[in-house]
C-alpha cells in the first residue's frame, strides 16, 4: 500500500519490488533493484526515507524518517526482519540483522554489521566494517561496543547523547503524560493520509 502523507507521495523505481502487504508512507524514495518484502513499513513521518539500489528490506522491518533525522539506506544493504531503523543513516553494503534497532542520529558505516538484536543508540557513529555482536549495544561517537550486562557503562555514555531531546525534542524533565500528548498530536497527521496505490 502506498500512502500520501503530509502532501508527499512515495516514489518507487519501476525496477524495484514492493510486496503488496508492505506499507510505504510519504516522502519515501526506493531505487532500482531494491526489494521491500511483506509486512515491511517504511514511513516518512516528517523526514525523508531513501533506499538505495539492490537493498533488501525484509519482512516486518520498520524504517521511520524524522524531520531532523531522515533515514538513508545505501546500496546493497540487508535490513533484516523485525528490524527498527529510526532516523538513522546506513552506508553501502552494511548488514543489519534480525531484530536490530538503530536510533535517531546514528550512523552505520560502510560494510558494518549489526547482528541479531544489536542496538545502535542515538547519535552513535559505528565505523566502517565494525561489528556489533548478537544482542550488544553500540553507544557514543566513536562507538563503544558493549555487552548488555555492562548497563552502567552504557548508561554513562548514553546520558550524554540526549535520547529524549534527539527522539522527542524534550528534556528529561518532561512527563510521560505531556510527551504522549505531543506524540498523539504528531501521529494524528495520519488521519488525512490518502491511498495512492496504483
Amino acid at each position: 500500500m502506498l500512502l500520501r502523507h503530509r502532501g508527499s507521495d512515495p516514489m518507487i523505481d519501476p525496477a524495484a519490488y514492493v510486496a503488496a502487504s508492505a506499507v510505504i508512507v510519504g516522502n519515501v524514495r526506493i531505487a532500482a533493484g531494491a526489494r521491500i518484502l511483506h509486512g515491511a513499513v517504511i514511513t516518512a513521518e516528517d523526514g525523508a526515507v531513501t533506499i538505495g539500489e539492490d537493498t533488501i528490506v525484509m519482512e516486518h522491518a520498520l524504517l521511520r524518517g524524522r524531520a531532523d533525522h531522515p533515514v538513508h539506506i545505501g546500496a546493497a544493504v540487508m535490513v533484516g526482519p523485525h528490524t527498527h531503523v529510526n532516523g538513522s543513516i546506513v552506508a553501502d553494503e552494511a548488514f543489519i540483522a534480525t531484530g536490530a534497532s538503530l536510533f535517531p542520529g546514528s550512523l552505520v558505516g560502510a560494510g558494518a554489521e549489526v547482528r541479531i538484536n544489536g542496538v545502535v543508540q542515538v547519535n552513535t557513529v559505528l565505523e566502517p566494517g565494525a561489528v556489533v555482536p548478537i544482542g550488544w549495544i553500540a553507544v557514543g561517537d566513536p562507538a563503544s561496543i558493549l555487552s548488555p550486562d555492562r548497563h552502567q557503562e552504557i548508561w554513562a555514555i548514553q546520558c550524554e547523547l540526549d535520547f529524549p531531546g534527539t527522539v522527542y525534542g524534550v528534556g528529561r524533565e518532561a512527563s510521560m503524560r505531556d510527551l504522549m500528548r505531543q506524540q498523539s498530536q504528531f501521529y494524528g497527521a495520519h488521519a488525512t493520509d490518502e491511498d495512492v496505490t496504483r
